[in-house]
Parts: structure tokens; sequence; C-alpha cells
């Protein structure tokens, strides 16, 4: 299992002040006065600096006789679905044509705007555009089996073939029947030990694996789109399955490799540098001058650390094994902790 080397007393509390969510996974902190220990971006009140004690892991903090905190629930993954709103993700998957009110919500139990707001902080969409693109992944996917626009738009739960075409227009581009032979992608986010991932995937394999909180996320993502010339939408996806379940045997230590589909596009030294990272074995590094060497391109550190920072698939591609050459770590865009984490795991620590 992960376990992360901690940063310094003063930086933790820091982060706890400020609910700083690149440190979910990193640490729990239990708070002496209250007994109970929480997230690092907990919403309750924040405890003075000596009534803290931070812990590596939600077994080290419950050990020392703390327990969990109901506002933060930190035995749940981080990005996890919350207990309140898995009925309603519960109908969507049942019936994911349906279109929801927000009459429909109050009548469930939920206020529109915390849902609205989980959407948006998880997704980068509301509830409704949630709804709507995953309607028109799915169509997009019926239409390249050769089903009837007109009955497809329908299907989706759009009552009109104007209505259809439009959102279908809004959401990738492209007409409905000019877009019939392109390639969906689609988008899941994934949990694991270092914090939520957003995964997408096409028909040729896995193109995207990033961590959720990633800066440069909503580019690697419009860049993708791009090269495969079609907007992203959530939705399911056989290749996504797989993915999440070798991510767990992986996290859990019973995998070193993987075996889903990669679709890697790029350009030519891009690929060249991805294709060689791939190359580098579970639990060993490489520097960036040894594989600019490696590829036929000496001194080339530099571009190969931007091919680096471009890569989409964080894990897969594992370019969290490329070091400086005094083994020191630099450049990874889910955070120098997480990177740490990975080799930590993979050297069995």
């Amino acid at each position: 299992m992960i376990q992360s080397r901690l940063p310094s007393r003063a930086r933790m509390y820091q982060a706890l002040v400020q609910r700083d969510a690149s440190f979910e996974g990193v640490f729990v902190v239990g708070v002496v006065t209250t007994g109970i220990f929480c997230r690092p971006t907990c919403p309750a009140r924040k405890p003075k600096r000596e009534n803290v004690q931070f812990f590596g892991g939600v077994s080290q903090a419950a050990a020392a006789g703390f327990r969990p905190c109901k506002r933060c629930h930190p035995l749940q993954p981080a990005g996890a679905t919350p207990e309140w709103l898995s009925g309603l993700l519960d109908q969507v998957e049942a019936d994911p044509t349906r279109r929801w009110s927000d009459q429909d919500l109050r009548q469930a139990g939920l206020h529109p705007v915390r849902v609205r707001r989980w959407f948006q902080a998880q997704h980068q969409m509301t509830f409704h555009g949630y709804l709507r693109s995953r309607r028109l992944g799915t169509a997009l996917a019926q239409i390249n089996q050769g089903a009837d626009l007109l009955d497809t738009g329908y299907e989706a739960g759009f009552e009109s073939a104007s209505g259809f075409r439009a959102a279908f227009e809004r959401v990738f581009g492209s007409t409905p029947g000019r877009a019939r032979g392109a390639q969906p992608l689609f988008l899941q986010r994934l949990l694991t030990p270092l914090g939520p991932m957003l995964a997408g995937a096409c028909d040729d394999g896995v193109c995207l694996l990033e961590f959720a909180d990633r800066r440069m996320l909503e580019s690697q993502i419009r860049i993708l789109a791009r090269r495969l010339a079609v907007k992203p939408a959530p939705g399911d996806h056989p290749l996504l399955a797989q993915l999440d379940r070798e991510l767990a045997d992986y996290f859990n230590g019973r995998r070193q490799g993987f075996d889903v589909p990669l679709h890697l596009p790029g350009t030519g030294f891009q690929r060249q540098v991805w294709q060689r990272l791939v190359q580098i074995p579970y639990g060993e590094t490489l520097s960036y001058r040894a594989l600019a060497d490696d590829i036929g391109r000496p001194g080339a550190q530099r571009a190969v650390g931007r091919a680096n920072g471009d890569n989409r698939l964080a894990v897969l591609v594992p370019c969290h094994r490329v070091v400086r050459s005094d083994g020191s770590l630099c450049g990874y865009g889910g955070g120098l902790w997480r990177k740490q984490a990975l080799l930590d795991h993979e050297a069995g620590a």
C-alpha cells in the first residue's frame, strides 16, 4: 500500500489552515481537544497549532485513539461520492437518459445548489451539464454503430431533432451526421490512494490518466480532444473498467505492469520519449540525461523533461521514474509528494 513521507509540521499546519486540497492523501490531522481526526480540507474551525497531531494515514490516527470526523469523512477515499449524493447517482446510472429538473432534486431531498456545486468542483460542469454531456456521448457511440439519427436523439432524451442537433453541435462541435465515424472520448473519475484521477478512453485505448487536481489537466484534455478531433464526454467504456481494476491491483501491490491498451497521440519526439518511459522497469529510476542518451538525443534533457510533462498517462507511462542525475526529484505534474510516494511504493518501502 502507498505510504507517503510527511512534510514538515509547519507546512502541514499551513496546508490545514488553507484547506489545501493538494495535500489530500498526504496526511490526516488529529485534534487533541476533540479526539477526532480530519482531512486537510475539513471545513471545521481550525484548531491551534499546539492542539494537533499529524499522521501519514487513517490507521495511524485510529491507533492513536482518534475517531473520524463526521464532517469531512476521512475514512472515505479522497474524491469519493458523498453519502448524500450516492442515491442520486445510482438513479442516474439506472436511467442515464432521464432529464432531471430542480424540482426533481428537491423531491429527492437534495438542494439543487448543493448538487451543482459538487459537480462543478468534481467535474467542472453543472449536474445538468453532466447529464447532457453523458447522454450525448452515448448517442455518439450509438451513431457510430449505425443507429438512426432521429431515433438516437429521442432515445437520448431530446424531444426534437433540432434540439438534439443543437445540443450535439455545442458539445462536439459538429452535427450528428458529420460526427459519424468520430471516436468518442469517454471520461470517468477513478479513486486511488493518492487521490482521484481523471481517466479517458476511446476505442483505440486509454489516452488520459491524470490526477484530478493537476493544474494543467484542462489544457491536457483540450490538446487531446483536438488531436482526436472530438470533444470529451462523461461515460462508461470497457477499457475504463479494465483500467480501474488494474490500478487497484497496482496500488495494492498485486501488479507491476499494465495490460490495458494505451493510445498515445503526440509528436514523433514525444512518442519516442513515452515509449522509452514504458520500458523503465518497475522499482527502478532513470535520469533525464540517460533517457536522452537512450533515444539518441544526447544533451536533450530539457526537451525530454518537456515531453515528460506532456505525458497524459500518469502511472501507466511512468514518468515518475525519471529523476535528476544525482537521484533527486523534480518535475512531476501530480506533485513531488506523489512522485515520491509512487517510487516508495515500487521500492517496497
